[in-house]
């Protein structure tokens, strides 16, 4: 008796990313390959960064967020609100992973089959080892790319910082904590407890 054994189109995926691990330069193609990893991987420059898996904490306040805005968004039908993983293309060759991203509907079409176009809001929730590229690198991209609103949200001070884009660049609209409601410019009206948002850190403590 022969057996035979049928990949899936993951198993596939997965042998090709395997294959290429050694790639001194990724092309876009190599790089979207790697999307059934379930990992969170950026391109930049032909260079892939390769994180961490992110902590229950910061799952945690994630799922808040994005709960907080699917249901304001979803309630109004302005849009849809993602998650990561999910590479986002801001320009060809650069591939970022949000925590969070709003598409308003009237940009649904830059929501494709194996990545996403430039979100509306992007939000990232800071840890240790990734914030200086938040705050720093990616910062500047998601203006350079057009994204109207970023949050930054620091779980170690509690506080979400929300900066808008004007010209090229962000400015910063409000800092809010403890006690606080976190206001969107872009989603005019949206706004959330910061103490809801961060009650999930104390969650599995």
């Amino acid at each position: 008796m022969v057996v035979t054994s049928v990949k899936t189109g993951l198993e596939h995926e997965k042998e090709l990313a395997f294959s290429l691990i050694f790639e001194t330069y990724w092309t876009e193609d190599a790089y979207l390959a790697l999307s059934g990893l379930n990992r969170l991987i950026e391109l930049s420059e032909g260079r892939l960064t390769v994180y961490s898996m992110p902590t229950p904490e910061h799952q945690r306040i994630v799922r808040q967020l994005s709960r907080l805005l699917e249901d304001w968004v979803a309630e109004r039908g302005i849009g849809e609100v993602l998650f990561a993983p999910m590479p986002v293309r801001l320009w060809p060759g650069k591939f970022r992973e949000p925590d969070v991203m709003v598409y308003l509907a009237e940009h649904s079409d830059r929501i494709g089959e194996r990545y996403g176009g430039v979100p509306d809001l992007v939000v990232e929730v800071l840890s240790p080892g990734t914030q200086h590229l938040d705050r720093g690198i990616k910062f500047t991209e998601y203006a350079m790319a057009g994204v109207s609103e970023y949050w930054l949200v620091d779980p170690e001070a509690r506080i979400i910082q929300v900066f808008v884009l004007k010209d090229d660049h962000f400015v910063l609209t409000g800092q809010f904590g403890p006690g606080q409601m976190v206001r969107s410019t872009l989603l005019s009206g949206c706004e959330a407890p910061t103490d809801t948002i961060f009650s999930a850190v104390d969650e599995g403590r």
